[in-house]
């Protein structure tokens, strides 16, 4: 028989020992023969039961109370509250008034200022300030879902770490990542390990990184890169802005451009997502690849526009180019102040004080066109403007011609057909088949045609010839040997990709300031077998639900981190396109 009173609060409150008891406040009283151990507090007609215990208010339905063991099993619509800092909802929940531990189960909600976490098992720790779970949950945000099969909570600090299957929810974005620290009062995601920040119009990777997820800003290290569809930007560390659709990289930086199958590197980048744009600088180079051959072009700053089918290359300041050649073929290179590239079309402009090297042949002029056969990615015409001057090295000085405009054509790659139009003049060392000097040509036409093989003059056509003759060397005079506007440049020619960077200092690149590991906070349940926590035996906890697992994955700290460093990619690689490298943070 159930034996029912009012029950006096003040009197269970009071307790003769150092550890404070749980104090009913409301709640109608219940005494069962059966449970000579446990005081039974029902709601009635005022509320729910309602306990406290040093900062902590607890709210149900039933509340069934152990005074010896100051514990307490809560049954049925249950709440319990921490001051104004956290509240936890749930249909099952015990507390233990000796070790301030708190368990609860069964659509449990924990709600802090800023978030709401729900799980279906919650821990709470308040001697630690800390809450914990390993049966999945979900966090919800101001701007985004969170969900992790482990998680656990600091009220003091307001963050939340989150292990295996993390992800982010956002109307514009989804994050997946191994384990990630959220702060929960400014919004701030912290991504360790693999990590991936997937759009509709971007794709992040990293293995290290940071994201504003309230503001949409991000900086990423360690093997980040950016995935814009048809661009890839890797880097040392990136910046990445969803609301400007910008991205920047520093250190060891690299473009591809998957559809025009070409690359970019240099130490620092920026990318316009919106403009189809991209700006690098300090060593730049951006390489075409091609099917037999590729071509590098440099310049103290680089930029890209356009749209994937017509992409524009320019190149500011000290720019180079070099193309390897094939086989036994001669690189084609060239400098000058500024470069113009439109992939489209296949032309290359060489801007203010350009210089060309095709083979041992040497052409300057106010402005240099080089033209590709976009099919065959062959080189096919080129063409100089105004004050053209072809040089070619002889044993005994130096093959001239010069005129107001040159056209050259090639095969195979290769200069085979020069033509000098207009006012065109000519100094040639002309030899025989066993290579024997026979005489100095010095003629000057309207138009001049020369015949290459193996880019060396095999033959000069003159058109409208004006005056000339074949002098014997003899009665050629040294000082005549040069034509007027003579300059020999041979000593910058590029003869290898290294040659681009010739009489220019490296760059000083910045420290990367990382993004370390966090700190080992140590185990939520911790491994102290002469100090295990105290279960009542009322508790439907087990010793081993206070353990850790072992098949459980461990957070990464910085205390426990293993992981090698990977290597910085190199600057230069004639494998660009198939290259997966990234930089590292």
């Amino acid at each position: 028989m159930a034996v029912f009173l009012l029950f006096s609060v003040e009197g269970i409150a009071q307790d003769s020992t150092s550890t404070a008891k749980v104090n009913i406040q409301s709640g109608y009283l219940e005494i069962r023969p059966e449970l000579p151990d446990a005081a039974i507090y029902t709601k009635d007609n005022q509320g729910q039961v309602y306990i406290v215990h040093e900062g902590v208010e607890m709210w149900c339905d039933q509340a069934f109370v152990y005074l010896k063991e100051n514990f307490v099993k809560a049954y049925g619509t249950v709440r319990i509250t921490q001051g104004d800092t956290v509240s936890m909802n749930s249909n099952y929940a015990e507390y233990n008034g000796n070790t301030q531990f708190a368990f609860a189960s069964g659509d449990v909600v924990l709600t802090e200022p800023k978030t709401t976490l729900h799980t279906d098992t919650l821990y709470f720790d308040r001697v630690k300030q800390q809450a914990y779970y390993r049966t999945g949950g979900t966090v919800r945000d101001t701007a985004s879902t969170l969900t992790s099969r482990i998680g656990r909570y600091f009220a003091e600090s307001k963050k939340y770490q989150f292990l295996s299957d993390v992800k982010i929810k956002n109307p514009k974005y989804t994050v997946n990542s191994p384990q990630l620290d959220f702060y929960s009062e400014s919004g701030h995601a912290y991504l360790y390990g693999p990590s991936t920040i997937v759009s509709e119009t971007s794709t992040v990777y990293c293995e290290r990184g940071y994201y504003d997820t309230r503001n949409d800003k991000g900086y990423f290290v360690k093997n980040s890169r950016v995935d814009y569809n048809n661009r890839i930007l890797y880097g040392d560390s990136i910046y990445f802005n969803r609301n400007t659709s910008f991205a920047s990289a520093t250190n060891n930086i690299k473009v591809l451009d998957t559809v025009n199958r070409s690359v970019i590197r240099g130490h620092y980048a920026e990318v316009f997502r919106e403009r189809d744009s991209v700006f690098i600088t300090k060593r730049a180079v951006a390489v075409t690849v091609q099917e037999n051959d590729s071509i590098y072009v440099h310049a103290d700053t680089l930029q890209v526009t356009g749209k994937p089918e017509h992409r524009i290359i320019k190149g500011f300041y000290r720019a180079r180019m070099f193309k390897p050649g094939q086989n036994e073929e001669q690189p084609t290179s060239g400098k000058c102040d500024s470069i113009y590239v439109d992939q489209k079309i296949g032309i290359t402009k060489l801007l203010r004080n350009p210089v060309l090297w095709s083979g041992e042949n040497q052409m300057t002029g106010d402005t240099i066109h080089i033209l590709s056969d976009t099919e065959t990615e062959q080189l096919d015409t080129l063409k100089v403007f105004n004050n053209a001057f072809l040089i070619q090295k002889d044993p005994n000085g130096y093959n001239q011609v010069k005129g107001e405009r040159l056209i050259g054509l090639f095969t195979n790659n290769e200069l085979d057909t020069v033509n000098i139009n207009k006012n065109a003049e000519v100094i040639y060392f002309s030899r025989n088949d066993k290579e024997e000097l026979v005489g100095i040509n010095n003629t000057v036409s309207s138009n001049i045609q020369l015949y290459l093989k193996e880019q060396q003059i095999r033959g000069i056509r003159f058109l409208k010839q004006v005056d000339g003759k074949l002098y014997p060397p003899s009665e050629y005079p040294e000082n005549a040997r040069i034509l007027p506007g003579f300059e020999w440049r041979g000593e910058e020619r590029l003869l290898e990709v290294n040659d681009l960077f010739d009489g220019k200092p490296p760059p000083v690149l910045p420290r990367i300031k990382g993004i370390p590991l966090p700190e080992d906070e140590g185990d939520f349940f911790e491994e102290d077998p002469d100090n295990e926590m105290e279960i009542p035996e009322q508790s439907k906890l087990k010793k081993e639900d206070l353990q850790n697992r072992e098949d459980d994955p461990k957070f990464q700290t910085r205390e426990n981190d293993s992981i090698p460093e990977a290597p910085p990619p190199p600057i230069l690689d004639d494998e660009d396109e198939e290259d997966n490298e990234n930089g590292e943070g």
